[in-house]
């Protein structure tokens, strides 16, 4: 066991989260983790089913005396967002989380920690092994991408399951009951653009760094900076300014992060040095000012850099920055009806030049169909009018919320028995699971929560140690009481 996680509690959950860490589980790439949840099923006698999408299902027995209680599904999905740090020595597809004690807080060096969903997927797997707890007929799902779209969740089958309550352990907000998501689509603008010879004799990489980044769901109000947007605006007054010809583009990661850097590489003059870094001076003290204390790390930085072969025709350079400037990314619409809740967003997420054409990544969420449709036609007329063929793909549904319902209820009363007082009751404006599977099992009732987990999709992601045994203590009484 990893140092960090030396003596914590509940044991179970820890042993099963240093394991899951040592595993990579990039989206896409889960088989490891699958065959270690598999591995678990076997050893411990259980039966386990893995779907045509390599989803795992496996089915525990009830404890005696608990036959006739309801059945119960606990689910958690196997991936985990993939971010480092630039200049953290470090490979997704082959080396285990280096794990890092903080106080009360465990978090990665220089990574995403995987807590989201891997403490979950632990707690899963320690419900699978305990003999203690008094539970009833239990199905357990772990799923595949559920980070770059759902896809696990979009491809399980309907007919499969029995279980009338859903209890998804993907939370990341201690002491509340999350009875409804946001769905979501991803919008893709592609341009061919002219690429030539460099009238330039030398180059410089401008990069954008330090912003938080997050979650493009539960952070999207919190005011951070977007590395993308704010690359564009340098660059807007880079060409504006100076003769200045673009040669590489590159920010973000992952359709469902906030970009937290972004860079591009320009061809210009050595006698246009000074007035360069002139510019980007100027506009990082314009942006911090703008971003204020929501995100006061920014950084805009200049180096010089390989002079590349090829560069845009200046036409395309123009259209194509102005368009990364100007596109939208945060809240378009607050809720009328939840206080405080984000109703319509999309996130400028990813950006990339690659032979001559220029891909923009961007993501829509809404718990209104029709809103979160509107918003796609939105960045995609904005995009259209710049030159780039669109497309919407990775369409998902919401979970509308049931707060009546028998589960809550049950939840709840078991809320106000270990800590004197309800659940608060969340509506998340992200994409869960709930939603896509429970929407070929009708009339099953969902509900979401989990320990403390902050800054999910970014380097700065971190769980509350003294979060996850409450969680598990609540979990474990939630069985034995439905």
């Amino acid at each position: 066991m990893q140092q960090a996680l030396q003596g914590l509690e509940p044991k179970s959950i820890w042993n099963h989260f240093d394991r899951i860490a040592a595993i990579p589980r990039a989206s896409t790439k889960e088989a490891a983790i699958r065959q270690y949840v598999l591995g678990e099923a076997a050893r411990l006698g259980l039966k386990a089913t893995e779907d045509a999408a390599g989803n795992v299902v496996v089915s525990k027995p009830a404890c005696p005396g608990r036959e006739s209680a309801t059945p119960a599904l606990l689910q958690g999905h196997l991936d985990m967002v993939c971010e480092k740090n630039e200049g953290t020595a470090f490979n997704f597809d082959t080396d285990g989380i280096r794990i890092v004690r903080d106080g009360d807080w465990l978090k990665a060096d220089g990574t995403t920690l995987g807590s989201d969903n891997g403490v979950g997927v632990a707690a899963g797997l320690a419900v699978m092994e305990s003999t203690a707890i008094k539970h009833g007929p239990l199905e357990f799902v772990f799923t595949i991408d559920e980070e770059t779209g759902l896809t696990g969740a979009s491809e399980f089958p309907g007919g499969v399951l029995k279980s009338k309550f859903f209890l998804n352990l993907d939370g990341e907000e201690k002491g509340t009951l999350c009875i409804g998501c946001a769905g979501g689509v991803v919008t893709k603008a592609r341009r061919r653009v002219q690429m030539q010879a460099p009238a330039a004799k030398a180059a410089w990489r401008i990069k954008v760094s330090g912003l938080r980044g997050g979650h493009s769901g539960v952070d999207i109000h919190l005011g951070r900076g977007n590395a993308i947007r704010i690359l564009g605006a340098t660059l807007q007054a880079a060409i504006g300014e100076l003769p200045a010809e673009l040669a590489d583009l590159k920010g973000g990661s992952a359709q469902n992060a906030i970009p937290r850097e972004a860079f591009a590489v320009i061809a210009l003059d050595q006698s246009s040095e000074v007035q360069l870094r002139q510019v980007v001076s100027r506009c990082e003290i314009e942006q911090r000012l703008d971003l204020g204390a929501f995100d006061p790390e920014l950084a805009i930085t200049v180096e010089k850099a390989e002079l590349p072969a090829q560069v845009m025709a200046e036409r395309d350079a123009r259209g194509v920055v102005d368009l990364i400037a100007s596109l939208h990314h945060g809240v378009l619409a607050m809720s009328p009806d939840v206080p405080g809740l984000v109703q319509n967003s999309t996130n400028l997420a990813t950006l990339t030049l690659s032979d001559g054409l220029v891909e923009i990544v961007t993501s829509q969420r809404s718990a209104i169909e029709s809103s979160k449709l509107l918003a796609a036609s939105l960045v995609a007329t904005a995009c259209r009018l710049a030159g780039f063929e669109t497309e919407h793909v990775g369409s998902y549904p919401g979970w509308k919320p049931e707060p009546g319902s028998e589960i809550v209820r049950k939840l709840q009363e078991v809320n106000q028995k270990l800590y004197g007082e309800p659940a608060k009751l969340v509506i998340m404006h992200a994409g869960l699971e709930c939603g896509v599977i429970g929407e070929k099992y009708p009339g099953m009732q969902m509900v979401s929560f989990g320990p403390q987990i902050e800054n999910p999709h970014s380097p700065n992601e971190r769980v509350q140690i003294s979060s996850v045994e409450p969680f598990w203590n609540y979990l474990c009484a939630v069985l034995e009481a439905i």
